[in-house]
């Protein structure tokens, strides 16, 4: 890839413009190596920029919060801002003082509200904006639209592409992945990138947000959740596998987390109360790191398909969510599974409307594939807006349920 194609547009760069012309303080939050910083310098070229990746800057915000805080610009950039959680006190401070919009733009590689020692979540003085790894959509330099058209009922039945060749890219797709140092990359050294990666998140990043007894132990996990991506979470059953307390796993996945490196999809039910009891679904954020960790190859497609289907649910539900930061912030994401073990990948909801997403390796759609979403438009009810079968085929079709119709998995890309 030459290096006129190595600068991707961020589509959330609209909803970070827009919070940056009422807010004082906006945090721009996602993975390392995300993208983060490059959209920050790009986006606000004329404000003031302080990265706390630089040791000696570090130092200064840890001992003195207050003062450097007091030292800084009017309009500043402050990057990393999770290596030095005491600022954001002496942020909150300032911004009591002058509450104008846009003074203070963060970035962060970690949940800055669930950081131990932040202090205070700045609750009415802060919007967060998450970056996610690049999605598909952004890649191909297309609005992401398929969301939004599929919300708003605008999805139809059409021919829209070639079936083949979307069959021998969807594998690459999700092997590569979503961060941007990986795009520049041959296959073999994007693998060897993740490596690196993980390392530096284990040796550096870590340490910034959370004591660790053992930092291979952090990474032994992620390996084991790469392999069950999209299966249900079983603490006690890692815990087992591990040879793990059972406590110790659930205090380093919250650390996994906050780093942005893992996701819990909690399960929906009818009976809001419910929801909170049914076991959640695990999904690494980024295929490609997953796909190193669990040994994947785009040549596996056909040998090891059961392992690419979980793969390819981790990665869907990775870019509807991302989709929902430029289409629909409010948007709410669970899975579905019953006592019939009748299942639904994705449900979205926005008070009680419901959708439902299930997502299918194959290149062609059967009656039996939309199970789930009729179980799940029954539950639903009058609530129920529509579903849709993504699956590797090359038509939007009609299914056997008029609320439902399969689309083609470069949907996400294309439209």
């Amino acid at each position: 890839m030459d290096a006129a194609r190595a600068v991707y547009p961020r589509t959330v760069q609209r909803t970070l413009k827009l919070a940056l012309t009422d807010t004082p303080v906006v945090a721009l939050l996602g993975p390392r190596q995300s993208g983060k910083s490059t959209l920050v310098r790009a986006f606000a070229p004329d404000r003031a920029y302080v990265t706390l990746d630089e040791e000696p800057t570090l130092r200064t915000a840890r001992s003195d919060p207050d003062g450097f805080v007091a030292a800084l610009p009017a309009r500043v950039t402050l990057d990393e801002v999770q290596r030095a959680p005491e600022l954001l006190l002496a942020i909150k401070a300032a911004v009591d003082r002058d509450r104008r919009p846009g003074r203070f733009l963060l970035t962060g590689s970690a949940n800055l509200l669930r950081l131990p020692r932040a202090g205070d979540s700045l609750a009415g003085r802060i919007e967060l904006v998450q970056l996610h790894p690049l999605t598909e959509s952004e890649k191909e330099r297309q609005p992401g639209g398929l969301l939004a058209a599929f919300l708003a009922n605008r999805l139809s039945a059409r021919i829209v592409g070639n079936g083949a060749a979307q069959a021998w890219e969807l594998p690459e797709r999700i092997v590569r992945g979503g961060y941007p140092p990986a795009q520049l990359r041959t296959h073999e050294r994007a693998r060897q990138w993740h490596r690196q990666y993980l390392r530096t998140i284990v040796e550096r990043d870590v340490p910034d947000i959370a004591r660790v007894r053992d930092g291979a132990e952090l990474g032994r996990l992620l390996e084991m959740l790469a392999l069950r991506s999209a299966g249900l979470l079983n603490l006690s059953a890692l815990g087992a596998e591990l040879e793990i307390r059972r406590e110790t796993i659930d205090q380093y996945l919250a650390i996994l987390e906050r780093l942005f490196l893992v996701r819990r999809l909690p399960a929906w039910h009818r009976n809001e109360a419910k929801r909170l009891v049914k076991t959640p679904k695990i999904h690494l954020l980024d295929s490609g790191l997953a796909a190193t960790l669990a040994e994947l190859d785009p040549a596996d497609w056909n040998t090891r398909r059961d392992r690419f289907g979980h793969l390819l649910e981790s990665f869907v539900v990775q870019q509807i969510i991302a989709q929902a930061g430029w289409t629909n912030p409010e948007l709410r994401f669970w899975h579905y599974r019953d006592k019939d073990q009748l299942e639904v990948d994705l449900v979205i909801t926005r008070g009680r409307r419901t959708w439902g997403v299930e997502v299918k390796t194959a290149a062609a759609v059967t009656s039996a594939d939309g199970a789930g979403l009729r179980r799940l438009a029954d539950q639903s009810g009058k609530n129920f807006q529509g579903g849709m079968i993504l699956y590797a085929g090359a038509h939007i079709v009609p299914t056997g349920d008029r609320r439902v119709l399969a689309v083609p998995l470069a949907e996400l890309w294309t439209r």
